[in-house]
């Protein structure tokens, strides 16, 4: 059984170790960019409870403990199983330190084996922050042309004034050799911390998925918007980011109003569901709330949806809503600078803040009740994606920007495991 970790599968073409978080399809989206274009590509995945797919192409060095040994061919295991998992983790720490040294070491020996000519750290926290420690232990020759990408807003927006945290953030940022961000507000965050705004990338501001297939999303989606009778709530759970309570209040009070309609809840946490108990019965019955749904089907549900709603206290500039832009959905956002950069209330979105239900029920109403409306902004927004977030026209243009990064700083060595 040949192994992708014994050679490479693209000999003396460039390597890129990705860094982040394998369970995401942020990470999915954005590494299925190099899929087919000759990128010797590998993940090094943090631990969450979410491990990379079993039947995705990246070979994948995985931290956390995996619930079944994965195919070692594909999957490279810090603990070997979760029977083990426990008392490895126990023993390794007690002899090299926190968990974290441990991840650390294994990231350093990785890039000590393999030579990748970059490293693309998928976020600053905890990924770039992480492999900042890890590049300072690294000789200078081994030094990989290093990718900071920025998640959205939530990297700096709060992290940038906290004198504690304010030194390594602009550490890792000063280190890097590229950001990449999907907003221009973070370029100004990154200059209050000392940053120069030429290390951010040319590509920038580029979406974190790579953008979206706008074809294959018009395609699937093909009912006119207007006749649509679902909302989207894609991140139905309570964060630092964002708040639930308000938006479940919000269907509450406009409920009588949109009324018949489905309500499509995504990423559902247990305090969701509970606060969905209390509401009206018949409001109730159409409401579908789910955990996790695959990427796939996300976009599926986003094509059958009149409203896309994500209300939030920070972002970037959304994902969601750039799918549901090439969906023909109506957006329900927040008016945050990040966000009011890039579109219009009334003309391609309609704003409305996170905390205050009455927004964004008074959103919810005239995104439900005015056809006119729903039509005009798909229309606009069709081009605005078309311009902003086109995965078909990015794609080639990430393919060239890690072509120019690996033959201006190329290692000699050889990758080899």
């Amino acid at each position: 059984m040949s192994s992708a970790f014994a050679n490479d599968s693209h000999p003396g073409r460039p390597r890129i170790l990705f860094v982040g978080f394998g369970g995401s399809s942020h990470t999915h989206s954005w590494i299925d960019l190099l899929e087919h274009t000759g990128f010797n590509v590998r993940l090094f995945d943090l631990p969450t409870s979410t491990l990379p797919p079993a039947d995705w192409w990246v070979p994948c060095y995985v931290t956390a403990v995996p619930a079944r040994p994965p195919d070692p061919s594909r999957r490279r295991c810090l603990y070997p199983s979760a029977r083990l998992g426990w008392l490895t983790r126990h023993i390794r720490g007690r002899l090299a330190g926190s968990p974290e040294r441990v991840i650390e070491r294994w990231l350093g020996r990785v890039i000590r084996s393999w030579h990748p000519h970059i490293v693309h750290t998928l976020g600053l926290d905890p990924a770039g922050l992480l492999y900042d420690r890890v590049r300072r232990t690294l000789e200078p020759a081994l030094k990989p042309t290093w990718v900071l990408q920025l998640r959205g807003g939530s990297d700096l927006t709060l992290s940038r004034l906290d004198p504690e945290l304010r030194p390594s953030l602009s550490g890792a940022l000063a280190a890097a050799d590229q950001i990449l961000s999907d907003n221009l507000v973070s370029v100004r965050y990154a200059r209050e911390l000392g940053i120069d705004e030429n290390r951010f990338s040319p590509l920038a501001p580029v979406p974190g998925t790579g953008g979206v297939d706008i074809e294959g999303l018009r395609a699937a989606a093909s009912t006119p918007v207007e006749q649509r009778r679902a909302v989207l709530w894609p991140k139905a759970y309570e964060s630092r980011w964002s708040k639930a309570m308000p938006v479940i209040e919000a269907l509450r009070r406009a409920w009588p109003a949109i009324a018949p309609c489905s309500i499509l809840m995504l990423a559902a946490s247990d305090e969701t569901r509970a606060w969905i108990r209390t509401l009206p019965e018949d409001l109730q019955r159409v409401i579908t709330a789910e955990a996790w749904v695959p990427r796939a089907k996300s976009l599926e549900l986003m094509g059958r949806a009149r409203v896309m709603l994500a209300p939030s206290l920070i972002d970037g500039t959304p994902n969601t809503m750039f799918e549901a832009m090439a969906c023909g959905a109506l957006p329900v956002v927040s008016p945050l600078e990040t966000i009011r950069d890039v579109v219009v209330d009334g003309e391609n979105v309609l704003f409305a803040r996170n905390l205050y239900p009455e927004e964004i029920a008074g959103a919810l109403v005239r995104a439900m009740t005015d056809d006119a409306l729903v039509a005009r902004c798909a229309a606009a927004n069709l081009e605005l994606v078309r311009r902003r977030a086109n995965r078909a026209t990015i794609g080639p243009r990430v393919v060239a920007f890690y072509e120019e990064l690996a033959t201006s700083g190329r290692p000699s060595a050889t990758g080899t495991a």
